[in-house]
């Protein structure tokens, strides 16, 4: 499979692991488990922006593997720190979209990296690169989340 088929399938994955997190509640769950002040319609939002960022990071994937990489890059942040983490964190308790995480996004996550690797399109610095990319696009909506509330962003 060629890199840009990984970041389709990335997409595809990220897709069933949205739908895993909406049917088992992950907003309760980041209510009381992350503490996050989180609506559905944020998830949409955010989700539908995530699908959008599969898509482009597929069409970059031969031209710009860094930007590409950032995709999976997301997918395994979002595995090891918002599902597996808590998951240990709290003593077992199920966070929704851990399945697909786990069974998802780490294997082809690390596949895609591996594929770059093998196309020899991967150096430190996409690496580096990707990484930082995939957890700004990850922290991204969970800063916009805690100071949507403060003063100086209230538009009412």
């Amino acid at each position: 499979m060629s890199l840009t088929d990984l970041i389709w399938l990335a997409t595809a994955c990220y897709g069933v692991h949205i739908l895993e997190e909406y049917q088992l509640d992950w907003r309760g769950w980041a209510r009381t488990t992350l503490r996050l002040p989180v609506e559905w319609t944020d998830f949409y939002v955010v989700n539908a922006l995530v699908i959008v960022l599969g898509f482009i990071a597929a069409h970059l994937a031969a031209s710009a593997p860094m930007l590409a990489l950032a995709f999976p890059a997301l997918m395994l942040i979002n595995a090891t720190f918002f599902h597996v983490a808590p998951f240990l964190r709290s003593k077992g308790r199920f966070s929704p979209g851990l399945i697909s995480a786990v069974v998802l996004f780490y294997p082809v996550g690390i596949a895609a990296y591996w594929r770059a690797a093998a196309d020899r399109v991967l150096d430190s610095e996409t690496v580096l690169g990707s990484l930082l990319i995939g957890a700004a696009l990850m922290a991204c909506p969970v800063v916009l989340l805690l100071i949507k509330d403060r003063p100086y962003f209230r538009q009412g």
